[in-house]
């Protein structure tokens, strides 16, 4: 198979060769557009809030990069000769909704039928180009910290395989389906050296990504690791997803478990999040003060849930 080649465009100043979170293109010295694009299947049965967490989930990748998002396309599959209309209807006004709650446009979008439905967002948004942020500038003394609880992605299975009731996963929706804006916008008073979104490869993967584009260690503190109620539980009873296991794959050979945490309390780490929190890196001197800002902003969880170290090889090591 021949290789991919790379862009050589100097305008192209994010790319997907940092596995970053977006694409970012500079237009002038003042504006680089970000560019990404997102879809999920419905995590609920309810088709507003598969709307709204989908539409959050497409919209993230913008606040990762630093950015305002601007306009967002929807991206459908559906199958509109079994699903009543009306179903694509609410998961439509979700999304719009969200997009609307965003500041930002809906301004079209494309549907094709499919066996089963899925949903998201193609969105553009806008960025200084001296302003980006990636996942590779993590530095030595840095904090990191998180904006969001872990667990949604065994919750969706506990409800789906009826272990979990759904009045219990309906509490914490309205979190999962925030947007990170709040979280970006207070945070930006601050040097953030680097920022991703949590989502599909769970903490640990994300925390690799981050390790090798800033060539660093990272040391997590797992009992700071903020949980949805039940998620451990859920693993506890022995539900889990189709991602944990590729995911824990991933950071094979760049994971070390130093502290004793059970089998399935190490679960959390690999479990794939939907619609994740922000994971900043911060000078650990101002990490307090970056939490502060964040709870005063209304962002409902803020953890310190890790630090950065100097090393020869990026490691992620579990404390």
């Amino acid at each position: 198979m021949k290789a991919i080649s790379l862009s050589r465009d100097p305008h192209l100043l994010v790319g997907f060769n940092t596995a970053d979170d977006a694409a970012v293109y500079q237009l002038t010295d003042e504006i680089a557009f970000i560019t990404t694009v997102d879809f999920i299947t419905p995590p609920v049965d309810d088709p507003y809030w598969f709307g709204q967490i989908a539409a959050a989930n497409s919209l993230s990748d913008i606040y990762a990069m630093g950015g305002r998002p601007l306009t967002a396309l929807n991206l459908v599959m559906f199958p509109s000769t079994v699903l009543d209309k009306r179903i694509l209807k609410e998961i439509l006004r979700g999304g719009n909704d969200k997009v609307v709650e965003a500041g930002a446009s809906m301004a079209g979008g494309h549907s094709v039928d499919d066996d089963e439905p899925k949903y998201g967002l193609a969105v553009t948004g806008i960025v200084h180009p001296k302003k980006i942020l990636t996942n590779c500038g993590a530095k030595a003394g840095d904090a990191l910290i998180l904006t969001k609880p872990l667990g949604t992605g065994v919750l969706f299975n506990a409800c789906r395989s009826k272990k979990l009731p759904y009045k219990e996963l309906e509490r914490v929706l309205p979190q999962v389906a925030s947007l990170n804006q709040k979280a970006l916008e207070s945070s930006l008073h601050f040097d953030i050296h680097a920022c991703t979104d949590i989502t599909g490869f769970g903490i640990v993967g994300h925390l690799l990504e981050l390790a090798k584009g800033s060539r660093v260690q990272i040391n997590l503190f797992y009992n700071k690791l903020p949980m949805y109620p039940f998620s451990l539980e859920m693993y506890r009873k022995g539900v889990t997803t189709g991602s944990n296991e590729p995911n824990k794959r991933f950071s094979d050979g760049y994971r070390i478990i130093s502290g004793i945490i059970s089998r399935e309390e190490e679960e959390l780490l690999y479990d794939p999040q939907t619609s994740g929190g922000l994971l900043l890196a911060v000078p650990s001197s101002r990490a307090d003060q970056v939490i502060a800002a964040l709870k005063t902003a209304g962002v409902e969880t803020a953890a310190n849930i890790g630090e950065v170290l100097e090393s020869p090889e990026p490691r992620i090591v579990v404390m």
